[in-house]
């Protein structure tokens, strides 16, 4: 039987912000924590913390593992909300301010996914709390979502099965990654441009040694007879 290797919910998040992100953490092993990243791991901690419990007609949950073997996904819903009238919904908490990318909405698909694979539920909605403006954000769980999500799935399945880190690209995410030093983009988008740079010279080498032929022999000094050359031999 086949053991069931799941790809981490996480994993999903780090490879829509930078896919060479995620390979530095779930392929290369490497991890570092900053500023971000510790208010990010205490602020998760607190939200899984405390037992379940019931209030006005909502039974909310904290810390679900939860996994889907129809899609080989895993991982743990931050709270998960049973309500009176049948709706489940998942709620992910980001230390942050929404983003402009949908890494946090992918990684919230995500997690709806697995819930509707374990209770045979549909999950219209999710919701992201954002501990920066300490507000819920509503977040559609439409097919235009659904299908970006399982598009990045199986590009994450890829990336994980053949062991591949992307090469570095410089972005304005990078000032905050807390793996910048790891990953190194500056120093990556030099060796592009030095080898750009060696490529132009050689190729304009090649392109004037005709030319320099040329010109070597123009500049060759004329060969003339002596008169008297011939009665030294």
């Amino acid at each position: 039987m086949p053991v069931f290797d799941p790809i981490p919910l996480s994993a999903l998040q780090h490879y829509a912000f930078c896919p060479r992100q995620c390979a530095l953490i779930h392929v290369e092993r490497l991890w570092e924590e900053n500023r971000l990243t510790a208010e990010g791991r205490v602020f998760h901690e607190n939200a899984h913390d405390g037992p379940a419990e019931t209030r006005g007609g909502v039974r909310t949950v904290r810390g679900l593992p939860v996994s889907s073997h129809t899609y080989g996904i895993g991982g743990v819903c931050d709270v998960v909300e049973f309500h009176a009238n049948g709706r489940v919904i998942p709620v992910e908490y980001k230390r942050g301010k929404p983003k402009r990318d949908a890494s946090d909405a992918v990684q919230l698909c995500a997690q709806a996914l697995c819930l509707e694979d374990m209770l045979k539920v549909a999950i219209p909605v999710g919701l992201l709390y954002y501990g920066q403006t300490r507000r819920r954000v509503e977040i559609p769980l439409d097919e235009a979502l659904r299908r970006q999500t399982l598009a990045l799935v199986r590009e994450v399945r890829t990336l994980l099965d053949t062991r591949t880190t992307p090469p570095a690209v410089r972005a304005p995410r990078c000032d905050n990654c807390s793996l910048l030093d790891q990953c190194l983009p500056d120093a990556g988008q030099w060796r592009r441009g030095a080898q750009a740079w060696f490529r132009r010279r050689l190729q304009a080498d090649l392109e004037s040694e005709p030319d320099r032929e040329r010109d070597a022999k123009e500049a060759e000094p004329e060969r003339h007879q002596v008169p008297w050359a011939e009665s030294l031999e």
